[in-house]
């Protein structure tokens, strides 16, 4: 499992997002207003080899009217990816893993591959900022029971509802949506012609939570 270190991170991850976020097609603030985000939640998944960092982390904007939550799914690497140089949100110097290349996940396989496993029951969520600690409040939910499929391709589009990542699965070739909500507002809906979900609480303003869908799965058309 992964461990989470008590370090230094320059810049910061906030600091890394607030410079990439306006830059996003979902992004709700106003031309050029500079973000002012605080992470108010989230969560990890291991990678089973233990290279990559994953986190979907829930951050808050404040700077406008209305406070708005945004999910962005962070990947961690000690290299960069070839050929996904538009993904990524920038480099950090972290204080013992040295230097780290922070990804936007939607983009990276690694992160999908667990992403698609939360999904069918086969990954286990875990604490945002605790080592080796299981978080039962993160629940995965796929429409057919003892799914074994695996991600053979994917392909990735953003617009302002979000991201999309169309994923061909193996070995039976289905084509699927894993939508990503990039705002998150508490009571979003998964009904309708859903196949799976991964939810969690996200904050309301007054200090309590509630549940909502971070990701939907639907059938490509």
């Amino acid at each position: 499992m992964a461990v989470i270190h008590r370090t230094t991170l320059a810049p910061t991850k906030l600091e890394l997002l607030a410079t990439w976020l306006p830059a996003q097609p979902w992004y709700r603030g106003k031309a050029g207003q500079q973000p002012e985000l605080a992470r108010t939640g989230g969560f990890r998944l291991d990678d089973p080899e233990g290279e990559v960092g994953i986190e979907f982390m829930a951050a808050t904007d404040t700077s406008g009217d209305q406070p708005v939550t945004y999910h962005v799914p962070f990947s961690y690497r000690g290299a960069p990816i070839p050929g996904a140089d538009e993904a990524l949100i920038g480099t950090t110097e972290h204080g013992v893993l040295g230097k780290r290349w922070v990804y936007d996940g939607t983009r990276d396989p690694v992160l999908v591959d667990q992403l698609f496993a939360l999904i069918v029951g086969a990954a286990e969520p875990q604490m945002q900022s605790t080592s080796n600690a299981p978080d039962p409040s993160v629940t995965g939910w796929f429409a057919e029971t003892g799914a074994t499929v695996t991600i053979a391709s994917t392909t990735v589009t953003d617009d302002p509802s979000g991201t999309d990542i169309l994923v061909e699965t193996a070995p039976d070739g289905r084509r699927l949506t894993i939508h990503i909500n990039r705002v998150l507002q508490p009571g979003q809906e998964t009904a309708g012609q859903t196949l799976g979900h991964v939810t969690a609480d996200v904050p309301l303003p007054h200090g309590t939570t509630a549940r909502t869908a971070f990701a939907v799965v639907r059938a490509h058309p």
